[in-house]
């Protein structure tokens, strides 16, 4: 067994995440990939029987790389947020179900000297806004509600690193670039035309987008590089996110939320 433990979400053909666990392999880590038949982050028992199956079978954790996530209604057709267990979706999945994980897996990287986590975000997290952000109502849009959840990631490494720097753990938020993955997919099921349309420009996309392979290159150089500090990067450039990423007393609000949220266990 490796000294250098990964667990890598989101490692479905064709994606991001599945390119970083390949290039931690080929590194001589240990480690350990979900997809949405492994583990489903909207569902908190899932995520509970993933980091105790984990936390089981291996002794360490030194990185983990929050990648899954979901990115619907790209055609932008709903008019109502699509709730999932009270919740919009894509805050659901992508925002509650990563800190829901990151904090059961917290104690194993703690425990290994700090370790470092990942959120693989997006430069979307700039449509994101506060008010939808701490769920004041606002008119309904997607791509807000996508956004939103990543600036929400955003805010949360900021806030581990805050908390845990000192303990030595690294929190990182990463956009991995534009990039020719399979995330599109499940966000155009409900539109056939634009679906085909789309497959029929992907050898165009392909060419004029980053392979994920060549996106996992810069995600796993920060991730594995202890001189890379904590905070927010565009594909392994050090950068200052979205302003609304800066406002502390949203932060604060948030983690407040976060924590009730994960304390009222289902």
């Amino acid at each position: 067994m490796s000294t250098r433990r990964a667990v890598v979400t989101g490692a479905g053909p064709r994606s991001i995440g599945r390119a970083v666990a390949d290039a931690l392999l080929a590194d001589g880590w240990g480690v350990t990939v979900t997809r949405r038949d492994t583990l489903d982050l909207a569902d908190r028992a899932s995520v509970a029987a993933f980091a105790a199956s984990y936390a089981e079978q291996a002794d360490r954790l030194d990185l983990l790389v929050n990648s899954a996530g979901i990115h619907l209604d790209l055609g932008s057709r709903w008019t109502e947020p699509q709730l999932l267990d009270g919740h919009e979706i894509h805050w659901r999945t992508n925002y509650l179900g990563t800190v829901d994980l990151t904090t059961a897996l917290l104690p194993l990287l703690l425990a290994a000297g700090g370790g470092t986590v990942v959120h693989v975000v997006s430069q979307l997290h700039e449509r994101g806004t506060t008010d939808q952000l701490l769920g004041r109502p606002v008119g309904y849009d997607s791509w807000a509600s996508y956004g939103t959840s990543k600036l929400g990631l955003v805010h949360h490494a900021a806030l581990l690193a805050e908390r845990y720097g000192e303990r030595g753990l690294r929190a990182l938020s990463v956009h991995p670039g534009a990039v020719s993955t399979n995330i599109a997919d499940r966000g155009l099921e409900t539109r056939p035309l634009l679906r085909r349309l789309r497959s029929l420009a992907l050898p165009l996309e392909r060419r004029t987008l980053m392979t994920p392979g060549e996106s996992a290159a810069h995600l796993v150089r920060i991730a594995t590089d202890p001189s890379a500090a904590s905070g927010y990067y565009r594909k392994s450039r050090a950068l200052d996110p979205a302003p609304a990423a800066g406002d502390l007393e949203a932060r604060a609000e948030l983690a407040a939320a976060t924590e009730a949220w994960l304390a009222a266990r289902q």
